[in-house]
């Protein structure tokens, strides 16, 4: 009978660890280029970064990151070179198992004062030539995609910091860029441009919410489940809290 005991708690432990193997998987997940506060790129840090990292612990994964422009991040989950990526979204038209939103960026139209630029609407950014970042004319809603099917001088960059280059240097009219990583970037460029230039921001944008799309729906519900006991905890306040400087 004990001998019986013993095989049975054996096969037991053997079945519980088996099942945490299983559970916890090293996934290499896809970050944007440099984008501060959001990701520092390979310095395992940033509120983005953080908050992911944190999620994937919580679920019992950990995270290979690696660094790629946008666009092609959104390729290479498609073509299973990914387990995941973060800061996408449903509206991404690209088919992935989306999470729950982690994190909102608040991205504003940037035009230099001098130029009087008055914009009251997504739609009147037809008119001028626009800057902004890979994707953003499907993450940014239905009015911003038709507003860039018909405006002939939109265009789109991988790295952000060029937004702040490209507008101080008079090469585009408007910039579409979230709040915090272009003040971020402002220090960066103040050798190359004169960024003391008085700006206007056009608050025309709703907070945008990202979510991690993953190649398979486990991961995902894992993932979710993470960020649930991330913010039960008080840990997603504390991470949001070491960033709350725009």
């Amino acid at each position: 009978m004990k001998g019986w005991k013993s095989m049975a708690m054996g096969t037991l432990l053997a079945g519980c660890a088996h099942l945490s193997q299983a559970q916890g998987q090293t996934l290499t997940l896809g970050f944007g280029i440099n984008k501060p506060p959001y990701v520092y790129e390979f310095e395992a840090r940033g509120l983005e970064f953080e908050i992911v990292a944190a999620a994937l612990r919580e679920a019992g994964d950990e995270m290979r990151p690696y660094y790629a422009p946008l666009e092609r991040l959104h390729l290479m989950l498609q073509r299973g070179e990914l387990d995941a990526i973060a800061a996408t979204s449903p509206a991404s038209a690209v088919k992935a198992y989306y999470s729950d939103s982690y994190l909102s960026y608040q991205n504003v139209a940037i035009t230099l004062a001098r130029d009087n630029i008055e914009l009251n609407s997504i739609a009147d950014l037809s008119s001028y030539s626009v800057s902004a970042f890979q994707r953003a004319s499907h993450l940014l809603g239905n009015e911003f995609g038709a507003m860039v099917s018909r405006n002939p001088r939109y265009r789109e960059e991988a790295r952000q910091v060029t937004r702040n280059l490209l507008l101080y240097s008079g090469r585009v009219q408007v910039v579409v860029a979230d709040e915090r990583i272009f003040a971020a970037f402002q220090p960066v460029v103040a050798d190359q441009v004169d960024i003391t230039l008085p700006i206007t921001r056009h608050r025309l944008f709703a907070p945008t919410p990202y979510s991690v799309g993953f190649s398979k729906p486990a991961p995902r519900d894992r993932f979710n489940q993470g960020l649930a006991a991330l913010r039960e905890s008080g840990e997603y306040a504390r991470i949001m809290a070491r960033y709350s400087s725009p």
